[in-house]
């Protein structure tokens, strides 16, 4: 009953401060303003307010809750699956790889692709580097899943993987132009607010089908929870479990990186804040309640990256560190 009590505390909190993110800006505008705006009445006297609501608000809050669910459900299903508290979607390469894709193509191509008469650029190229950068690092694990028998050797195979990526991201920022170095230096600060209204539901609909299947893993990752002997008792087929605990964190992993850019700590430090919060083990409840935290949490960076007063917007990663780093530290000394 408990569990239940702070799942739904936890709902509530979510959707309050999604409300406040609506409210709230770098830009003051009146509650008024926003209330008609919201309803669909408009503001015909400051058509900006009405933009600045619509088009920047809105896709940032909801893209800032769909990563943080995103991020936080990927760390809590490979912290079980490796039973490593210190595991997390940056951990096998993932992330590196959208990286690398997005490198690739600004640094390299220019930021655009001449392919015939077909010429792409902009942020629809940003993506799908990304999400192709992504990919390929999960297919060169679901390869090295196939090769190796052991749990700690793909993760150390994907720690390899994510090292190989980040030197050959060194190697194209060390001849790249100073354009170019600036633009990767950007986007690898992370952001929520690079999505607009009419992107927003390619990037939803991509999160929750791997939130969808991350649900259908809540058997198999407390069977895992007291060994792979006893989940093999139980009717679990590991490597197969193996395989598509892969393919769900690379693919929530994958559309929050080349969206929202690399976040850091939100999927590390989540899972040990909701298992505090429940002092439970078990996914049926620490599953939703890792995913509300995540988005609780991004909400308030996002809020704090938007704070009245301030010129522009705050990176994410330089709000986020200050709340997943202290979480870490406590993990390792801890333990």
């Amino acid at each position: 009953m408990r569990n239940i009590v702070t799942i739904i505390l936890l709902f509530v909190a979510t959707v309050a401060l999604f409300a406040l993110s609506l409210y709230s800006g770098s830009v003051s505008i009146p509650v008024s303003a926003i209330t008609d705006i919201l309803m669909g009445r408009g503001c015909p006297d400051h058509p900006s307010w009405q933009y600045i609501v619509l088009e920047n608000r809105i896709p940032q809050s909801v893209t800032a809750v769909l990563c943080g669910a995103a991020l936080s459900v990927s760390g809590l299903l490979l912290q079980t699956a490796f039973r490593n508290p210190l595991a997390g979607p940056s951990v096998l390469g993932i992330d590196s790889g959208a990286h690398l894709g997005v490198a690739l193509v600004v640094l390299l191509a220019g930021g655009s692709i001449t392919t015939g008469s077909l010429t792409m650029g902009g942020f629809s190229l940003v993506i799908l580097s990304a999400l192709l950068g992504a990919l390929a690092v999960m297919a060169i694990l679901l390869v090295l899943n196939n090769l190796l028998r052991s749990d700690v050797m793909l993760l150390i195979a994907g720690i390899m993987v994510g090292y190989i990526t980040s030197s050959m991201i060194s190697l194209l920022n060390f001849r790249a132009t100073a354009e170019g170095v600036h633009a990767m230096t950007l986007w690898g600060m992370g952001s929520f607010s690079t999505l607009s209204l009419d992107r927003l539901p390619y990037a939803a609909a991509l999160i929750i089908v791997g939130l969808f299947m991350s649900f259908l893993l809540i058997k198999p990752l407390n069977a895992l929870l007291l060994g792979d002997n006893y989940a093999r008792n139980l009717g679990i087929r590991i490597r197969r479990t193996r395989v598509f605990l892969l393919l769900t964190t690379g693919l929530l992993t994958a559309a929050s990186t080349a969206f929202c850019g690399p976040i850091a700590f939100i999927g590390l430090a989540v899972p040990h804040i909701a298992r505090l919060l429940l002092g439970s083990a078990n996914h049926r409840v620490l599953l939703p309640a890792t995913l509300l935290t995540g988005s609780l949490l991004t909400l308030v960076c996002s809020l704090i990256s938007t704070l009245p007063g301030e010129s522009g917007v705050i990176p994410i990663n330089v709000i986020t560190p200050i709340i997943g780093a202290p979480v870490v530290l406590w993990i390792i000394l801890r333990r």
